[in-house]
């Protein structure tokens, strides 16, 4: 497995309408995508994406992690040979599932850091969709 960039950040957020306004005005991103049912926003960031999700019961503070998770784009993406590498060093790895991300929908799996950051292992679309 070899780790080709950061794939997308997601950022837990109180007020997500200005947020996207401060990232699409004043950063210049670009909107690409939404999920309102579930409060997820896509925003396009070069290559990568920073998406934006609702902070649902105690909102973000300094004291409090507001990163939900990063997540890598590997190649290859083979999860057998991942599950493998991360038991080797205690670390479990969760089930695979399809995930939109910066290039498109693909395979993914999360794990946790030692000081409990998630990471998001994101291997290359099934579907293309992403970066355009």
């Amino acid at each position: 497995m070899r780790v080709l960039g950061i794939d997308h950040v997601v950022l837990r957020c109180r007020d997500v309408p200005s947020m996207i306004r401060f990232y699409v005005d004043v950063v210049g991103c670009r909107l690409e995508r939404s999920v309102p049912g579930i409060g997820l926003f896509h925003l396009r960031a070069g290559a990568s994406q920073i998406d934006l999700v609702e902070a649902h019961g105690a909102p973000p503070d300094p004291g409090r992690r507001n990163v939900d998770h990063v997540c890598l784009r590997v190649q290859p993406f083979d999860a057998r040979a991942i599950a493998e590498r991360f038991a080797r060093h205690g670390v479990e790895v969760s089930e695979v599932k399809e995930r939109f991300g910066a290039d498109g929908t693909g395979p993914s799996v999360y794990v946790s850091d030692p000081e409990g950051n998630v990471l998001e292992l994101k291997g290359p679309p099934a579907r293309p969709g992403g970066a355009s």
